[in-house]
Formats: C-alpha cells, structure tokens, sequence
C-alpha cells in the first residue's frame, strides 16, 4: 500500500492529485519550489517540502534534488503529474534506486516510448501504421529524409513532446534555416539536439486514445479529439472524438491496446495519432507515458478516475477494471484558460490576479490553482486552469461551454478565455470535426 505520496508538480495537477490520494487514505506531500511555497496546492497537501529555487532547472527538473526530498518526507511513492520530469527514465530510475515507487510506467517504458524514433519502431512491431519519414543523424542525412519524404514536412525533436522542437517546412529553400531552429529548440527544451523528419498531412487530425494497463492486460477508454491546436500545442480537447465513423474508432483502440500490450505497459498512458480527414486513413505519431492535460473528458464521459487507477496499478495491484465495464456516455469538452495574451501571439502575462470568477453548475468541472490574489509566476507553463463541460450529446454540451465561459471572469492578467469564445462560437467547431489547421483559419497566428 501507498501510505505516504510525494507530489512532485504545481498548479492545477498537483491539486488534481491531492484530491484523489486523500480520498484513497494516503498522506500528501507536495514538494514546491520557492516561487510556489505559498500556492494554493501548499495549502491543502498535509506536508510541504522545499524542492529548490524559482527557475524550473534547479527545481522541478531538478532529479537529484526531489529525490533527495521524497527520501526525506519517507515517501512511499511519487507522482509527477505532467510536463517536467513525468517520463523521465532516469528520474524513475533513481526513484528505483531509492526504494521510492514511481506512479508510472517503468524504465523499459519510460525509455522506449520517451525516444520517438524508437516509439515510431516499437508501434511499427506491434503493427502500428506510421507517418512516413524516419531518422536523420546529420543535416545531410536530413537532406536525404526529405527529399524521399516530399514537402510540406516535419522535423521533430527525437526526445520532444508538447509542441517544442517542432518545425513546419514548406520547400526545400527553408530547410537549412528550420534544421537550425528546431535542433536549437530541441537542445534548450530537452537537452537533446536529434530530429527526425515525418511527412506533413496538411487535412489531418489529432485523435487520441487513452489506454490503462497493468503489464498484463490493457483496455481502452475511448478516443479523444485534440485538433484544435496553435504551433502544435492543445487549446480544445473534446471526448469522443466527433464523427468517427465506428470501423476506424475501432480500429485506432484496439491499435492502442496492442501497442499497451506489446510494451508491457503498466499505469496510464494515451496513444496518439493523425488521422487523415480524407478517408480516415490512421497514422500512429507517439505514445504519453503519462497522465495527460486533457483527461478529465475521458473521466467526464466514463466516470473512472484516471489518477485512482494510477496509485492502485502503482501499488501493485492487478486493473480492477475490464473492457466490459468501461462504457463512455454523453460528450465532455475542455478548454484550457491561460495566462497569454493570444492577440500579441500569446505573449505570457505573469502576475497577480485580482479576480477570479470561475464557472460552476450542473455539467461543469473546473481544475484550477488560481484564486483571488494568486501570483502568476514567470517561470512555469501559463496554465491557469481548465473549464471542463458535459451533456447528453455534443450539441448540449457545445452550448453549455458557450454558457460556462461566458460566466468566467478572471483580471489582474491577460488570459485566453476571449479566445476560446470565440473558438465555441465559430460554425466549424459548432459543425464538430475539425482539423489541425483550425487555428489558421481564425486568422491569429
């Protein structure tokens, strides 16, 4: 059993975690770092520990030093929610080393799915389609990749995630310029240089799907839609995903379930992929060896508390749940509200929120950190919260987004919530659907 869990994160996911854990009887230690010691979440853990200074880098990306915390706080295990260190191999590792349980997958894992090249080959074994494209160890070898690939393409970060790393090019007279800008990236982002080339699928969109394994057996819990995107990075998450049609949603889980399989997956994980709008054609791009921003629509549509699964598969115990007992009902959307200024292309706003009015009602969820006199620091993801709606079908549930955003009032700092209102307001979102060049034709970007 988990009796003591070390949360290694900030912000809304830390809460998310607490919330659970104490619900499961385990006492909370958040480790924060000196510019989040007086942040909501440090209130409501039962323990506080110091994990560094302000800036990430010494902090929450810091192995050594939340390591040295969680022995400290005689931690059982550690969650480390989203983004920072949360499939990290080496930080699972010198958990491992530790005696501390890492809430994740495991090394093997951790390694294999964190290297996107050798995902691309792990999905490929386990029959997985892939974008066509592959491994450029040199600007030459780039060179080569493209010019069989064909233009428009993608360089990718090998070890990348979230965006970062990744470059659109559109001829081969842009190509050295973009090699710079996206190996520069990939370096500062992951410490890695490596790209990669894939091709480009222009009317494409980005469909995931959410498995949860316990390195035995595997099931799905349907698909999410995380199309809606500016440079490569979510703002709309919806479950189902719009208009499928049922042999290819069929298809793309059980293609997740296999993937889980054939790693041995144990925890929470999402696989995602591109499906080509013109035939549905499925291409698997990466896996998440972790929980994901977006979730709470796949527990608003099946009512199983993702993060709960985590701990009990952590503590050793085998899924507790069959395939057959999953059964996704209705539709959630999530919009995430951040601290950006998105008509000066999303220049972070840090600061102080004077107000903060968030939505509430019948079929609304709201995961948040931010109160009234909350500090925005400049150091962190912008990620204010997420507004998180629910109905019987997706017209009921587009029209209450619509009525929930229109109640949410925060100041002090810029936010994008003008902008997802406008999103909920257009006819193509309304029309379900969309594709990844959505953002594009709104004209901000």
């Amino acid at each position: 059993m988990i009796h003591r869990l070390f949360i290694a994160n900030r912000g809304e996911i830390a809460l998310r975690v607490i919330r659970t854990a104490r619900r499961l009887g385990m006492t909370t230690i958040l480790g924060a770092s000196a510019a989040d010691l007086t942040s909501l979440p440090t209130c409501l853990a039962d323990e506080v520990v110091g994990i560094g200074p302000a800036p990430s880098s010494t902090s929450y990306l810091s192995i050594d030093n939340i390591v040295a915390a969680a022995r400290q706080a005689r931690a059982d295990a550690l969650h480390p929610g989203y983004g920072f260190l949360s499939e990290n191999a080496a930080f699972a590792q010198a958990l491992g080393i530790a005696g501390i349980r890492f809430t994740g997958p495991d090394v093997v894992s951790l390694q294999a799915m964190g290297d996107k090249l050798m995902a691309r080959r792990i999905g490929a074994e386990a029959g997985l389609p892939v974008v066509p494209g592959g491994e450029a160890a040199d600007r030459e070898a780039v060179h080569r990749r493209a010019a069989d690939t064909g233009y428009p393409l993608l360089l990718k970060a090998v070890a990348g995630g979230g965006g970062r790393g990744m470059k659109k090019v559109e001829r081969p007279g842009d190509l050295d310029h973009q090699i710079d800008l996206a190996m520069a990236e990939a370096r500062a982002a992951f410490g890695d240089p490596r790209i990669y080339v894939e091709r480009f699928i222009g009317h494409g969109r980005h469909v995931e799907v959410q498995v949860l394994s316990d390195g035995q057996r595997a099931i799905h819990l349907g698909t999410r839609d995380c199309s809606i995107q500016r440079r490569f990075q979510k703002l709309v998450e919806e479950a189902p995903a719009p208009g499928l049609p049922a042999a290819v949603h069929d298809a793309l889980t059980a293609a997740a379930v296999r993937l889980a399989r054939h790693l041995h997956y144990r925890g929470a994980g999402t696989v995602e992929f591109l499906v080509d709008c013109d035939g549905f054609e499925f291409y698997f791009l990466e896996m998440n060896a972790r929980i994901q921003v977006e979730h709470p629509v796949t527990e608003a549509i099946t009512g199983i508390d993702l993060v709960e699964q985590q701990l009990l598969v952590a503590e050793g115990q085998p899924l507790g749940i069959t395939q057959d007992h999953v059964k996704c009902s209705g539709h959630a959307i999530e919009v995430r509200i951040n601290a950006e200024d998105w008509r000066r292309d999303f220049r972070p706003c840090p600061g102080r929120v004077s107000r903060a009015c968030w939505p509430a009602g019948p079929g609304i969820r709201v995961d948040t950190h931010i109160a009234r006199g909350s500090v925005v620091p400049p150091y962190y993801d912008s990620l204010l919260g997420k507004v998180i709606v629910a109905g019987s079908n997706r017209s009921e549930t587009v029209a209450r987004l619509g009525e929930a955003l229109e109640c949410l009032d925060i100041q002090g700092v810029q936010t994008t919530a003008g902008l997802q209102r406008r999103i909920a307001a257009d006819p193509r979102f309304l029309a379900g659907g969309v594709d990844t060049r959505f953002f594009e034709g709104m004209g901000h970007d």
